[in-house]
């Protein structure tokens, strides 16, 4: 990543693994890249989507290494706007790896060439803001591996990493503006919400408690929202209903009837992660042939129709694998413990109202709770440890 000011405005240039460098169509490792679609992540190891000797060495940008890449520049003006787009094939060379808190709000010293990344940061997400996008405050659980022992945390992303987040997304804002105006493609999508969805939420609202005045819209409520409130956490919770029917859509000259991914509110394309996404490799092929003013390739086109399902298939089961690790790290940490108490949230409740899902304060687990009566969901509580069976990865909660 690189920025640079121009003028009153700025560019962005960003580099992007060339997958396609090394990977030719109808080859084992291609094959074998449709057959998994993505990258799944454990507790202390990931299943990759490309032979390791790729994605952790040949293709990877790594510093101090000349690597052959999707180089995109990016124009925005003064407050962030996007203009002019183009990507191209180049051979780069990254100068560092840096962490996220290296460039934060009080990085010391960092390479001139990514000091804007605040600044440009914020501006996008001003305009995330001005356009209706949303991004829910949920804060992540992450599985951490020392000395061979796993323990939980929920980690909060911090303001670098939400301004890392904008330069991506602004990426995929572009891609998706020259793959519509080209007609051929894959953007990602996601439904907009009916009417009906939004009034339970409001409904929902009203019984935590939290304030949801009439005159404020969906996306400006949920930048209200702070998870450290209890109340708030379990909206936040019951807000990712509207995020289900999320997909791609692909095409060749006419364009599907949804092509807007509507918690972003706006066309996106998926450009910034072949290496652990196959639908980015695609997606950056047909962008960088765009802005050559040369044919899509056939073996892309070719590939396009099956894309979405292939995507939808190697999503479930990432996520699958991804829930599984994270119920049996989850039991293990909690097996020598049934019968204790602990405090923890009523994130929401089912059908039946008298069984839901609590988060814990400590150990972050999220897991089954049952009562007697009605949940008292968005209140803090405490409950107690019924099963914790790492053979069948559950954990059994009661209140």
């Amino acid at each position: 990543m690189h920025l640079e000011r121009d003028g009153s405005g700025f560019v962005v240039h960003y580099a992007i693994a060339d997958v396609a460098a090394f990977v030719a169509p109808g080859d084992p490792v291609d094959l074998e890249a449709h057959r998994r679609g993505q990258s799944m992540y454990g507790a202390d190891r990931m299943v990759p989507l490309h032979p390791t000797v790729l994605s952790s060495g040949a293709a990877s940008l790594l510093p101090d290494q000349v690597r052959p890449a999707f180089v995109w520049t990016l124009r925005l003006d003064a407050d962030g706007v996007l203009g002019e787009a183009h990507v191209e094939r180049a051979r780069v060379r990254s100068r560092a790896k840096l962490a996220y808190d290296a460039v934060g709000d009080d990085p010391g010293p960092v390479p001139d060439t990514i000091a804007l990344l605040g600044e440009v940061g914020r501006l996008r997400l001003a305009q995330e803001a001005a356009r209706g996008g949303v991004s829910l405050p949920l804060p992540e659980q992450e599985v951490v591996v020392e000395d061979g022992r796993a323990r939980l945390e929920l980690r909060a992303g911090s303001d670098v990493e939400s301004w890392n987040a904008q330069i991506s997304l602004l990426t995929g804002i572009a891609g998706a503006r020259m793959i519509l105006d080209a007609r051929v493609g894959v953007v990602r999508t996601l439904p907009p919400a009916p009417p009906q969805a939004l009034e339970k939420l409001r409904r929902t609202a009203r019984a935590l408690g939290v304030d949801w005045p009439a005159e404020l819209d969906y996306p400006g409520f949920v930048r209200t929202l702070d998870p450290s409130r209890p109340a708030d956490a379990a909206m936040a919770v019951a807000c990712t209903s509207l995020f289900r029917g999320a997909g791609y859509a692909a095409f060749d000259g006419e364009l599907p009837e949804v092509t807007q991914h509507a918690a972003l509110a706006t066309p996106y394309a998926h450009v910034t992660a072949p290496l652990r996404r196959l639908v980015d490799r695609y997606a950056l092929e047909t962008c960088a042939a765009l802005c050559a003013g040369e044919p899509v390739p056939d073996w892309v086109r070719a590939a396009l129709p099956a894309l979405p399902d292939e995507m939808r298939d190697s999503g479930r089961k990432a996520g699958q694998y991804e829930r599984a690790v994270v119920d049996l790290v989850e039991a293990t940490v909690l097996a020598d413990r049934v019968g204790e108490s602990f405090t923890g949230v009523v994130l929401e409740a089912d059908d039946r109202p008298t069984r839901g899902r609590v988060q814990l304060t400590d150990p972050a687990v999220e897991a089954r709770v049952t009562s007697e009566r009605p949940l008292p969901v968005g209140e803090t509580v405490t409950v107690t440890l019924v099963t914790a069976d790492p053979t069948t990865r559950t954990v059994e909660l009661a209140l």
